[in-house]
């Protein structure tokens, strides 16, 4: 039996005038009606304000205020939210329209399931889930914006992100989920495509870095070898070095 399940979007903001409409109405041409957007702005000093004022019919929820970084926004976003499943929406990203009807379907095909991702339109296809790659490899998931939902009684079991980390608190979560809590997670099909990840993050060497270096601390700090650890940070230079030292 279909259920038609309450579905908490999450989308942070901070100057994100560019493409926060674009993002807003990517939610309101949804074909699963049944969903609640939560924005947080981390008071912008651009249109972003005026935008989200604009649009607030289509809101159920936002604040502005200062912040100490992006997922001490999200965690805010999860404690105001009252849907089943939540999911996180980039500013910058979208969802095609029949995404939430998708997610909907596969909690509903299975009462047990934890988390789901979603096959996403970044430079490439994203799709599949491989769990057993998470202590080798990023590439165990799609994307987190846009393409990751979870039950909220999950995540709040599993817990909120770790603001101790400012660039991958979100594999700190799946580290969690998927090594400690060993929750049920599934992948859609891989033509079940729920949106489109712009691309951008992480592009000056210094920054690079600290994402690896970031990405040791959590593995570490979630019981993985440290041998192993510093073998694959090692591979990661190699593979990325005219990136990173040019």
């Amino acid at each position: 039996m279909k259920n038609n399940f309450k579905i908490s979007i999450i989308t942070v903001t901070k100057n994100s005038e560019k493409f926060l409409e674009e993002n807003i109405k990517s939610l309101s041409n949804q074909t699963h009606k049944n969903f609640e957007h939560i924005i947080i702005d981390g008071n912008s000093t651009d249109n972003t304000i005026e935008i989200i004022k604009k649009n607030s019919d289509k809101i159920y929820k936002w604040i502005s205020e200062p912040d100490d970084g992006l997922y001490y926004a999200m965690n805010k976003g999860i404690k105001l939210s009252t849907g089943h499943i939540i999911g996180i929406l980039n500013s910058d990203d979208l969802y095609y329209p029949n995404a939430l009807e998708i997610v909907n379907r596969y909690f509903s095909m299975d009462n047990n399931l934890d988390f789901l991702f979603g096959t996403v339109q970044k430079h490439r296809l994203m799709y599949g889930y491989f769990p057993k790659k998470i202590k080798w490899t990023f590439g165990f998931y799609t994307t987190h914006s846009v393409g990751f939902f979870i039950k909220r009684s999950s995540q709040l079991e599993a817990g909120l992100y770790n603001t101790q980390y400012k660039f991958s608190s979100d594999y700190d979560l799946f580290y969690r989920i998927i090594e400690k809590k060993k929750m049920k997670g599934t992948a859609t099909k891989k033509e079940e495509i729920l949106g489109k990840f712009r691309q951008g993050g992480l592009s000056s060497r210094i920054k690079y870095l600290d994402f690896l270096r970031e990405n040791n601390k959590i593995r570490i700090n979630n019981g993985q070898n440290i041998l192993i650890v510093y073998l694959i940070f090692i591979l990661r230079l190699i593979r990325n070095f005219k990136n990173i030292f040019k």
